[in-house]
């Protein structure tokens, strides 16, 4: 069993399976928080339900390219460096939110405070959101052209595959008549 919490597993999970998005496919969308039959996730290029799995995620998604054995310990210690530091900048976005709902139980609202948090907050979202992206960018570095190819090509049967599901369910949810 993994000593990383699970959300982080989900992170660097996430971060291999955007490695081929952003690489193979040329562009790159923004994580975002999103949710999907009320499970929230991180969701982005290649991951449009939530970057989930973590390092069995990341083995397959290693295995799929048939990567070697230095390229697996390299991306590791990216996703572990990154994970360290984004456990770290999910704790101060912890803090952030305690603050908001201090501000916000107050008997009046100081508007200036609320904007002030607002934007701490949004710059804490993007310095995680670079270092994301630095991780996803080293971890490329590493792979080949040929199997971040490969990397995409899993990734996009995946999406097709999430999307096939996500649309089955929502039938399925939809009153009888």
């Amino acid at each position: 069993m993994s000593t990383f919490p699970r959300s982080l597993r989900a992170v660097v999970a996430g971060a291999i399976m955007a490695v081929a998005s952003a690489v193979a496919m040329t562009a790159f969308a923004q994580p975002q928080m999103v949710r999907f039959g009320g499970h929230a996730g991180f969701a982005g290029p290649g991951a449009p339900g939530g970057w989930m799995g973590g390092p069995r995620m990341t083995e397959r998604m290693l295995d799929s390219v048939n990567a070697t054995e230095a390229q697996r310990t390299q991306i590791r210690q990216i996703m572990q460096g990154a994970a360290a530091d984004l456990r770290a900048q999910h704790e101060a976005a912890r803090a952030l939110r305690e603050q908001a709902m201090n501000l916000f139980a107050q008997p009046t609202i100081d508007a200036g405070a609320a904007e002030a948090l607002r934007q701490q907050m949004l710059a804490q979202h993007d310095q995680s959101s670079k270092r994301m992206l630095q991780a996803m960018l080293d971890a490329s570095l590493v792979l080949t052209a040929e199997q971040r190819a490969q990397l995409g090509e899993h990734v996009k049967q995946r999406r097709e595959m999430f999307e096939r599901h996500r649309r089955e369910r929502m039938q399925l949810d939809q009153p009888k008549q």
